[in-house]
């Protein structure tokens, strides 16, 4: 029998990071996954500077164990079918390229947490004030890091699949060979980004050095197959690729912040990232907001002195409101057009400089907007 402080179910970048910000807290933390790792992960695969402050990722030491950064500077945007409208930034990287196999394994290694791989998530019951996960494991409090479909979040009774309302992606990363290098017009420091008519997804070529990224996410997956294989079709056409993409795309679904109904917070339980719905509504984008997730989750932690009672941790609640917004905002003007309205607006809009950059890019993409967070602290008790 394992006795622990803290479970976390997940071994992806919120839960890694969550045990990286509780390293210094005295509280023994153990990590579980069931895959081992280095793992593949569905994912465009890019990350803001704001993600390597958070986590005060030295970018040498991460470039000196081999790994893939590669440095974004610039952003090909269009709706399909449309010329497209580059942006470049003369200041540094804007974000980085990365391949989550090594990523997620780089923030776990590096968490401090005891590892326990290649397990997968099977019961969790009540004992006495405490869990007993997989009749082996004890725990105060259990994290549920698990992503869209975390065992632990449907535990809590989140039912994915079900009465929610996910986007669904697929995607592909694979390392080109000699020809395929040759027959990829993609600029490694360009990502291309294509949205779909409808409005409903967009999808996006990334080059990261010998690796090529290709994908399409949707907020229905009403005939997504159909709509990834228009978007390879739609490379090949416009001179993107010279080649087919033989593999077999991965699918993927996650909760967008303002479509997630899930509770956060249970008596001995909270949920943190993809696990509790909390991408961008614009771009979908899942990194960041799963990091800062983990970094508030760690201030409330600390604060709860180890009685994680369903109050102590409802303040987690009121920081990801007050971070990432209300979960259910009222309708903007432009989502309030009618439908063939808010297509032919798009259609110009995405045409112009100053909307692909300072909205699409800047806003939707980079959140430029949202200073960076900084890492809850204790609050200071008496001895």
């Amino acid at each position: 029998m394992t006795d622990v402080d803290i479970l976390i179910v997940g071994g992806g970048p919120a839960g890694s990071s969550l045990a990286w910000a509780l390293r210094d807290s005295d509280l023994r933390i153990a990590v579980m996954d069931k895959r081992e790792f280095p793992r593949d992960k569905v994912c465009a695969g890019w990350v803001t500077p704001a993600v390597v402050n958070a986590l005060a990722i030295d970018l040498d030491d991460y470039r000196d164990g081999g790994r893939t950064l590669q440095p974004i500077s610039g952003f090909r945007v269009s709706q399909l079918g449309q010329q497209q409208v580059e942006t470049h930034y003369q200041d540094g990287p804007v974000s980085y390229g990365i391949r989550r196999r090594e990523f997620d394994e780089y923030l776990l290694r590096r968490s401090g947490a005891e590892l326990i791989l290649g397990q997968a998530f099977k019961s969790m019951e009540r004992d006495g004030d405490r869990w007993l996960i997989n009749g082996a494991t004890r725990a105060s409090l259990v994290i549920g890091a698990g992503g869209h479909f975390c065992p632990v979040a449907r535990r809590i009774g989140a039912k994915p699949g079900s009465s929610e309302k996910a986007v669904t992606a697929q995607e592909i990363e694979f390392e080109m060979n000699e020809e395929q290098k040759a027959g990829c017009h993609a600029e490694p420091e360009v990502p291309e980004l294509f949205f779909t008519p409808d409005l409903k997804g967009y999808g996006w070529i990334f080059r990261k050095g010998d690796y090529l990224n290709v994908g399409l996410g949707r907020e229905d997956n009403h005939r997504l197959s159909e709509h990834v294989q228009a978007f390879c079709d739609s490379l090949r056409e416009s001179g993107r690729l010279d080649f087919d993409i033989a593999d077999k795309f991965q699918g993927h679904a996650y909760l967008l912040y303002p479509h997630a109904l899930r509770q956060v917070v249970d008596e001995g339980v909270l949920l943190i990232g993809d696990a509790a719905g909390l991408a961008y509504p614009q771009s979908g984008e899942g990194i960041r907001p799963a990091i800062e997730s983990a970094l508030l989750a760690s201030g409330v932690i600390r604060d709860a002195a180890g009685d994680y009672s369903r109050e102590k941790l409802q303040p987690y609640q009121q920081m990801l409101e007050e971070r990432f917004g209300e979960r259910q905002p009222a309708p903007s003007l432009l989502e309030r057009l009618p439908p063939g309205v808010k297509r032919r607006l798009a259609s110009r809009l995405m045409q112009t400089h100053w909307f692909t950059r300072k909205v699409v890019i800047d806003r939707w993409f980079l959140q430029s907007h949202q200073p960076p967070l900084q890492q809850p602290m204790p609050v200071s008790r008496n001895p």
